[in-house]
C-alpha cells in the first residue's frame, strides 16, 4: 500500500496537468495570441461559415476555378470521393504506375476540353497530379491564371477583372523564404461569387 499510494498520486497529478490544465493553458493562449488560426481559420461568406481557407473544397463547377485534384475516397464504400476531409490522403501510386498515368492523361484531356485552345505545355503539375494530403487549399498562380478564360466564359467577369481576384487570393512564399506564390482556391472563388451575385 505505500507505494500504491504514490502511485495514485503522482497519476492524478499529471493528469490534472497535462490531461487538464496544460490544455486548458495553451488554448487560452492560443485564443489570444492567434484567435483566426485556433478557431480554425475560418471563411465566412455573407456571416456565415462556408469552408476553411487551409482546407480544399471541391469546385466542379463551369463558372469557378478548380482546385489540385483530389484522390481522397470515402471511408465506407471506398468510391472516389473528392475532398473528403475525413479521410485525408493521397492514391499513394509510384511515377511508373500505370493507373497514375492513365489518371493524368485523363485530367490533361479534360482541361483540353474544357479550355479550348490550351496547350498541354502550358498546363502545371499541380492541376493533374493529386494533392498528398487530398485537402489541399492552394494552386500555382499558372494553374489559375491558365483558367481564367473558362471562367471567363461560364460568368461573364472580365479576364482583367479575373486577374485582378486571383492577385488578391495570391500569398507570397512564407515569411517570403520558404515555397513559392500561391492561390487559396477557396478564397479566389468566394470572390468570383461576390462579384457574381452581389
Amino acid at each position: 500500500m505505500k507505494y500504491l499510494k504514490p502511485l495514485i498520486g503522482v497519476t492524478v497529478f499529471l493528469w490534472l496537468l497535462l490531461g487538464l490544465a496544460y490544455p486548458l493553458v495553451m488554448t487560452g493562449i492560443s485564443q489570444l495570441a492567434f484567435p483566426y488560426q485556433a478557431n480554425g481559420s475560418q471563411v465566412k461568406l455573407n456571416g456565415r461559415v462556408v469552408a476553411s481557407a487551409i482546407v480544399g473544397q471541391y469546385f466542379n463547377q463551369k463558372g469557378y476555378f478548380w482546385g489540385r485534384p483530389s484522390d481522397t475516397v470515402n471511408a465506407t464504400t471506398l468510391k472516389p470521393q473528392p475532398y473528403n476531409a475525413a479521410n485525408s490522403g493521397s492514391s499513394n501510386y509510384g511515377p511508373t504506375n500505370r493507373a497514375l498515368i492513365n489518371t493524368i492523361k485523363a485530367r490533361i484531356a479534360h482541361l483540353e476540353k474544357t479550355n479550348p485552345g490550351l496547350k498541354v505545355s502550358q498546363i502545371p503539375p499541380d492541376l493533374v497530379e493529386g494533392s498528398a494530403s487530398g485537402l489541399d487549399p492552394n494552386i500555382s498562380v499558372q494553374a489559375a491564371v491558365i483558367q481564367i478564360p473558362r471562367v471567363a466564359r461560364a460568368t461573364g467577369l472580365s479576364h482583367s477583372y479575373l486577374r485582378t481576384l486571383v492577385s488578391q487570393a495570391t500569398s507570397g512564399p512564407q515569411w517570403g523564404l520558404f515555397g513559392r506564390r500561391l492561390v487559396n482556391v477557396t478564397a479566389l472563388n468566394i470572390d468570383v461569387y461576390k462579384a457574381r451575385h452581389g
